[in-house]
Formats: C-alpha cells, structure tokens, sequence
C-alpha cells in the first residue's frame, strides 16, 4: 500500500476566456500555497513532490517550499476545458461560460458530451485522459516514500470518481467541490485505487482565512 497526496492548484485567474490567460496564480493563490506549505511542513515530512507541467501547477509545488526535489510530469496536467468547451460551442451551440453560475452549468454538458465520445476528434478523449492520469499515480506509487502530486481539479475528480466508482453525474458534483490547494489523500493497492480523504483545507480554517476557500 502506498498513500498518495494530492493538492489542487492554488486559485489562478479567473474569468480567463482561454488557457494562457488562466494559466498562473492570482496574489491570493500564491498566499494560499505559502499557508499550505506552512501547514504541511509541520508534519510528518515528505520524501519528493511531483507536479504537472502547468504555470498554475509548478507555482503552487514552488510556493509550498517543502524542501524536497520538485519534478514534473505533464500526465498530471488539467483536461483541455476550453478545448472541450469550444468543440461544445462549435457542435452544440453551447456559449462558453463567463461567470460562476454559467460554469456550474457548463461543466455537466462538458463532461456528459465528452464522455461519450462526440467532442471535435483532435483532442483529448475520455478514456485516454483517465488512462494518462492513472498512469502518472502508478509513476509516483513505485517510487515508494511519500509524494505530493499537485495537479488540477478535472483530475483530482476523475481520480475520486474512479476510486469511489462514480457515474458522470456524481463526478460532475465532485468537479465542482475541489476548492484552490485543498488536499487529498488516496491510496493505491495493487492495482486498486483507493479515496481516504477529499478536500481538506487545514490551512484555510482558521476564521480570518474563510475568504481564500475559493474555487476558480
């Protein structure tokens, strides 16, 4: 049995229309991985962390300063989104979303469209992101010790759904619940994946820090 900690980029720049413009921290979420890292490094330490090959990702393992070896792996990279959400437009009329409200209802349409396969045949299929994301967790679980793996919140969600055995309905409520560097712990057995722990957000709880549980 090796556990697996994995944690959600800290909140990036919301509103953005397009990847690039998304892809870094805002200040906040630069604050909230240093009160993370603060958090993490009071207990028992950790051997390596591992990220994704995004801005947002890198910043965060950077800004938690836990004092290991940082590497990356792009497996643990987000799901194309506003690809996704722009095969959606062009084949369904679906307008990309621009505020909370709007993505909370886009998210499903993405998710149920892709999911069966109909997305714009260039990108990404369901079934290979799953296949890449589960194969980055075997990479860090053969390393033995204990990892850190920072990541995004389509992967932190799909890897639940998988372990919990989800259907798409589920999984979609699960996207939507992964708050800005919220930790979660899972647990590879063999080849079975296991949930231990969803969402938690230590360093957020205290009640001068309510303000920065965010989601975007």
């Amino acid at each position: 049995m090796v556990e697996l900690t994995l944690i959600r980029h800290g909140q990036a720049q919301t509103g953005a229309q397009d990847e690039a413009s998304y892809d870094s921290l805002s200040d906040l979420g630069h604050q909230q991985a240093q009160w993370l890292g603060e958090t993490l490094r009071d207990g028992v330490p950790f051997d390596r962390i591992i990220s994704g090959g995004m801005k947002r990702q890198i910043q965060t393992a950077e800004g938690l300063a836990l004092g290991v070896h940082h590497s990356i792996d792009p497996r643990l990279n987000e799901l194309d989104y506003f690809g996704l959400a722009a095969s959606l437009k062009a084949s369904h009329g679906v307008d990309i979303p621009n505020d909370i409200q709007s993505f909370a209802q886009h998210v499903p349409q993405v998710l149920d469209v892709w999911r069966q396969g109909r997305m714009n045949g260039d990108l990404e299929t369901y079934d290979e992101f799953c296949s890449r994301i589960m194969g980055a967790l075997h990479n860090a679980a053969g390393q033995g010790g204990r990892t850190v793996l920072v990541t995004s919140t389509g992967v932190i969600a799909t890897l639940s759904a998988i372990a919990l055995g989800l259907d798409m309905v589920k999984k979609t409520k699960l996207f939507l619940r992964v708050m800005n560097t919220s930790v979660h712990k899972f647990e590879m057995v063999g080849d079975e994946l296991h949930l231990t722990q969803f969402g938690a957000v230590p360093h957020l709880e205290r009640p001068d820090r309510v303000y920065a549980q965010t989601y975007g």
